[in-house]
């Protein structure tokens, strides 16, 4: 590894949660380790977001979005504008939502891991708790399914798991990788947007659970992915639809296990749901519109939504 310490951007995405988001960006300026910039994407919010920020955190970078773009299309551009920034050097971009709360150390134990594995990891992920400590189903990784012997005592080096996914819910990536790789879709609007991204970039490469940094995601209710989405069950299985027929972040074997895995998990959502009319309009609206058109050109989603980039 490089003995110059790189250049870390946080960025993170808000809609309407300015006590949230007050706590994360409280969170990041007590780090152990700070940020070297922070760059924040407001989707568009009502709650006058944009003017506390601009009272509160006058050094952050805010990128207001005249629509909302969902966490797929604030994340895109929140990744654009960092990718633009100047510099030289390794640079790195940690990314969370507006209800993450990074312990003080959090991200000086993701570039600890990172200095400690044997090859640079194109993204490192946090160990994600709810508010009472418990590890948050919703953004807990999995071990990367077949992995070798090699790469788990590799992983094991940094105090790490090797994945093959990961979350949104504070994932630090390397920027050389993005540029490679692409943006998140942003047309995704909401769910699956991570994996799909996450996957894309570890393909063929290491992505590291560093389980020594932890951050509390504030979620209304702790619960995993089969909780009943409503309405929202339509981006779900549009966006999986996408995710399988249109994206190189999974080989032909794992697309087959993960969509069979999506298809028991919405049999389970469904028999459990309150509200099976809604779920079945999802589904079908869902696979009529993952089938029938493909995601817009995540460019041309940002340049409509952006307002102005206010440094």
């Amino acid at each position: 590894m490089s003995a110059a310490a790189p250049r870390v951007t946080a960025v993170v995405v808000t809609y309407n949660r300015r006590d949230l988001l007050v706590e994360a960006l409280d969170a990041l300026a007590a780090q152990t380790r700070p940020p070297d910039a922070v760059t924040v994407v407001d989707n568009a919010s009502s709650d006058g977001t944009p003017g506390l920020i601009r009272d509160r955190y006058p050094d952050a970078d805010l990128v207001e979005l005249g629509v909302n773009t969902g966490g797929a299309g604030g994340f895109a551009a929140g990744i654009a504008r960092a990718l633009d920034a100047p510099g030289a050097g390794t640079r790195l971009i940690w990314l969370m939502d507006d209800d993450t709360v990074p312990e003080p150390g959090a991200l000086a134990a993701l570039l600890d891991a990172r200095d400690r594995a044997p090859a640079a990891p194109a993204l490192v992920a946090s160990r994600v708790v709810w508010t009472d400590g418990r590890d948050h189903p919703m953004n807990t990784p999995r071990r990367k399914p077949g992995a070798s012997r090699a790469e788990l005592a590799a992983a094991a080096e940094a105090g790490c798991m090797p994945v093959r996914s990961a979350s949104f819910v504070s994932v630090l990536v390397e920027e050389a990788a993005v540029r490679e790789r692409g943006l998140p879709v942003a047309d995704y609007f909401l769910w699956n947007d991570d994996f799909e991204f996450t996957t894309r970039l570890l393909r063929g490469r290491t992505g590291l659970y560093c389980p020594a940094s932890v951050v509390v995601h504030k979620t209304a209710a702790f619960g995993g992915t089969d909780a009943d989405p409503g309405s929202r069950f339509y981006y779900e299985v549009r966006n999986k639809l996408w995710l399988f027929t249109r994206s190189p972040g999974l080989a032909p074997v794992e697309r087959a296990l993960y969509a069979g895995s999506s298809v028991r998990r919405w049999a389970r959502t469904y028999v459990r749901s309150r509200d099976r009319a809604t779920l079945r309009r999802g589904l079908r609206e869902g696979v009529r519109d993952g089938l029938r058109r493909r995601p817009r050109p995540t460019e041309e989603v940002i340049s409509a939504a952006v307002r102005r980039y206010d440094p």
